[in-house]
């Protein structure tokens, strides 16, 4: 599949069809985005995902399907990381709910260049240097027993060295212009907080990138189904925020099971060219039941509340 050249130009073409028709007449005015319509949106880039993966199954046979599915999953699964720290960057600058979907819209868009360019060079290196693959899965292990261990971590962005670099670079308008990133006043031109926010959005993912692309090089090497998979996963982040972000309270065991399913993938990858290399299939069914035993036990076992400590937003400071 990855030596088909219209294999790459169709879906490219249809990505950024969808993108097109996403911001250009679905969301071409800023609004409040609903539970609903969160839903709805969840619903259809799923389906989407699924109807690709019956493609690659009738054209490219069972196994790649089974591939695609299992690296959509994990991807599917990950983002909730994303989730949750998109929910604490926009509480913390407090972004009007009408513009958070344009905030992850441009942020989604330059999630899906970095993530093209970082399968390429993972491709590429796992290639020309088959050993890198164990550096990868020890890298997964060390990660998921890091998010098992270290289950709370704070996000500080006012002490992310890439704001503070860039703040002294432009200068930053004290609140929000609209839904405007850039504005000129007074002859200069300036940032709003909102383009600090996307900046923001996009180190996130970067960071989340570097976990998850080596996790779906477990389950397969061809650069088209990690591609895709990532695609698709990376095109419903926002409607899934949006789902999702105001019970990810619930769900407190999720991340522990995150931990374990990158630290399952880990192993696979470890035992990848071992006579006990981890079958897709049984893969598969072994981050499924883990994701469902976090989920269940969450359910059971409901977080204790806590008062809620108060937010500050210094935008300049």
């Amino acid at each position: 599949m990855t030596d088909t050249l219209w294999l790459w130009i169709g879906f490219n073409a249809f990505v950024l069809l969808m993108l097109a028709l996403d911001l250009g007449v679905f969301h071409r005015k800023c609004h409040v985005v609903t539970f609903k319509e969160s839903i709805s949106w969840t619903v259809v880039w799923i389906a989407l995902a699924m109807v690709f993966n019956a493609g690659i199954w009738h054209y490219a046979g069972s196994q790649k399907a089974l591939e695609f599915f299992t690296g959509y999953l994990i991807e599917k699964s990950l983002s909730v990381d994303n989730v949750f720290v998109f929910a604490l960057l926009f509480s913390y600058f407090a972004v009007p709910p009408k513009y958070q979907h344009k905030v992850l819209f441009w942020g989604i868009l330059g999630a899906l260049v970095m993530r093209a360019i970082m399968i390429a060079a993972g491709a590429a290196l796992i290639t020309k240097f088959t050993w890198i693959i164990y550096v990868f899965g020890a890298f997964l292990i060390l990660t998921g027993i890091k998010m098992i261990v270290k289950r709370e971590e704070e996000v500080h962005p006012e002490r992310n060295p890439v704001v503070r670099l860039f703040k002294r670079i432009m200068p930053v308008t004290p609140d929000y212009r609209g839904e405007r990133f850039f504005v000129r006043e007074n002859g200069i031109r300036m940032a709003t907080p909102l383009f600090v926010v996307l900046l923001l959005v996009e180190i996130s993912d970067l960071i989340f990138a570097v976990d998850s692309i080596p996790a779906i090089f477990a389950v397969t090497t061809d650069p088209f189904i990690v591609y895709t998979s990532n695609v698709f996963a990376i095109l419903g982040l926002r409607s899934l925020y949006f789902a999702l972000a105001g019970v990810m309270d619930k769900f407190h065991y999720l991340k522990i099971g995150l931990g374990v399913v990158l630290s399952f993938v880990g192993v696979k990858m470890m035992l990848a060219h071992t006579a006990w290399k981890i079958d897709t299939l049984v893969s598969l069914g072994v981050i499924v039941l883990i994701l469902a035993i976090s989920v269940v036990m969450s359910l059971l076992r409901p977080k204790t509340p806590v008062m809620p400590a108060a937010n500050a937003k210094p935008v300049n400071g």
